[in-house]
C-alpha cells in the first residue's frame, strides 16, 4: 500500500528538523472517522501508524497487543498462506 520507506526501530526516535518537515506532510490533512474507521483509506490508516511507530518505536508497539497475535503476523511475512 503504502510506497514510503519507513526507519521504524527497535527504539523511538524523534526527527531532525528536516525530517519532521518532511514527515509532516505525509500525515493525514484531518483525523476523522468514517463507518468506524480512523482516516478516509487504509492508505492514510498505514502512514499514520508509520509516523506513530517511528516515534515511539517497535519495542513500544508491540506491547499493545497479544504476543502471540504479533508472532503470527510475523510469521505470515514468511507463509502469506498463514
Amino acid at each position: 500500500m503504502t510506497s514510503h520507506q519507513w526507519d521504524i526501530r527497535l527504539e523511538g526516535r524523534a526527527w531532525s528538523a528536516e525530517e519532521a518537515r518532511k514527515k509532516h506532510h505525509l500525515s493525514p490533512e484531518k483525523i476523522e472517522m468514517i463507518s468506524g474507521k480512523l482516516f478516509w483509506s487504509d492508505e492514510d490508516r498505514l502512514t499514520m501508524l508509520g509516523l506513530l511507530v517511528e516515534n515511539v518505536g517497535a519495542r513500544e508497539a508491540v506491547r499493545l497487543g497479544r504476543p502471540e497475535i504479533w508472532r503470527a503476523a510475523i510469521a505470515a511475512l514468511d507463509n502469506p498462506a498463514l
